[in-house]
């Protein structure tokens, strides 16, 4: 029989739980394929979504993280203590690139979530260009004409015409930059994605994109308070930078949006299990209760076929919440370093010169210790691990417990 649902695991109808000796367990779908497998003792799972991504992710009680994604990025985590708090350095790996990002390990609601914190903060002038309206609209010529991602998702996605202010920019960056990535793993992968429209305009309708501007702009004035405490040497506050503030906005009736950055399965109102992929896009428009470890949020924008339908409420766990807004932050930070570096170019304006300086390293930065040099084959081992120990588990669950 299909296991209850509560607050913090939402099950959707038509899926089975079967339970097996060392604390694992199988979820199993209707159509007799594993959704999920878990070990507790590894602090190990293996999750296939309903697109045919996999997503294995190992954690220890130290937060050692390891993520393995088929087709997609995926990264070792060290934690690291400043100042008494800790932090965790993610080594990411992907198309034989390695590149890092820094995190606030943060406890939240008996949960243990990481808030993004940015490597590099930049000069005020920087962030008031980018935060208010330029003196003139501009015409921005991306290159996209010809990209396969472009054309096969053109049926969903279409730039700004003219851009009033650098939150237009960043959101047609960020947007395009997970179209890629969601074509790439549909490639490599073999994900099953949305089924594309012959016709009509772009399903991400400009109603949603302005959402998204919105939101960028919020977290554009968010990363300059922290850059000014930064300024002045004060600690940072993960809450305050992450889905804890976000949360509060909407107990006050703030509405905050969110962009999916990687596959996602959830359950719906009616207990249906759906996905969402890259560039779908959520609203957050009330609080869940104090001691809930899930949030509800209405889907704004998705790519059909599978995928949640528009305006389905869907359930979403807080460490994928905080992940999402993670994904927006590192995004839009990559889109800045390119908007300073092509200011004056293509099209873009002239930043003045207070926008122009360096930007400086974090102090949390500054003594986080070196990549890890090993990340690529210690991604493929711990994947390997992971394909073993389900495989193994499959058969000790004899029939009904394969994929």
């Amino acid at each position: 029989m299909p296991p209850k649902k509560t607050t913090e695991t939402p099950f959707p109808k038509n899926v089975s739980q079967k339970a097996l000796p060392g604390g694992k367990t199988i979820t199993m779908r209707s159509n007799g394929k594993a959704s999920e497998f878990h070990d507790t003792s590894r602090g190990l799972t293996v999750h296939h979504g309903l697109n045919g991504s996999q997503r294995t992710s190992i954690e220890d009680s130290n937060h050692n993280r390891t993520v393995f994604q088929k087709g997609r990025p995926g990264f070792v985590q060290h934690p690291y203590s400043y100042r008494g708090h800790e932090f965790v350095q993610r080594t990411y790996f992907y198309h034989g690139h390695a590149y890092n990002h820094l995190y606030y390990g943060y406890p939240y609601r008996g949960l243990y979530l990481n808030v993004y914190g940015p490597r590099y903060y930049y000069a005020p002038g920087f962030y008031g260009w980018a935060y208010n309206p330029w003196a003139t609209p501009v015409i921005y010529g991306w290159g996209w004409a010809g990209n396969p991602w472009y054309g096969y998702y053109g049926y969903y996605f279409a730039p700004y015409p003219a851009y009033p202010s650098a939150s237009f920019w960043l959101t047609d960056y960020m947007i395009s930059a997970d179209l890629q990535t969601a074509y790439a793993a549909h490639q490599e992968a073999g994900e099953v994605d949305g089924s594309p429209a012959s016709s009509g305009s772009p399903t991400l309708t400009p109603e949603v994109k302005q959402q998204i501007a919105d939101e960028v702009k919020s977290q554009l004035a968010l990363e300059n308070q922290e850059a000014a405490l930064q300024t002045a040497q004060a600690d940072g506050n993960p809450g305050s930078s992450g889905i804890d503030r976000m949360l509060s906005d909407a107990a006050n009736g703030k509405q905050h949006v969110f962009v999916v950055g990687s596959p996602l399965d959830l359950v719906d109102g009616t207990q249906t299990e759906c996905a969402l992929s890259d560039g779908d896009v959520l609203a957050l428009r009330s609080a869940p209760p104090t001691d809930a470890k899930i949030a509800d949020l209405v889907v704004l924008s998705s790519k059909g076929g599978q995928e949640c339908q528009k305006s389905a409420t869907v359930s979403v766990s807080l460490e994928d919440l905080q992940e999402m807004q993670n994904h927006m932050r590192e995004t839009i930070d990559q889109g800045l370093q390119e908007l300073q570096a092509k200011q004056g170019h293509g099209g873009l304006p002239v930043a003045p010169p207070s926008a122009q300086a360096k930007p400086s390293e974090s102090q949390y930065a500054s003594i986080a210790p070196p990549p890890d040099p090993n990340v690529a084959a210690e991604i493929q081992q711990q994947s390997q691990q992971g394909d073993q120990a389900e495989k193994d588990a499959t058969a000790q669950a004899g029939p009904g417990g394969g994929q």
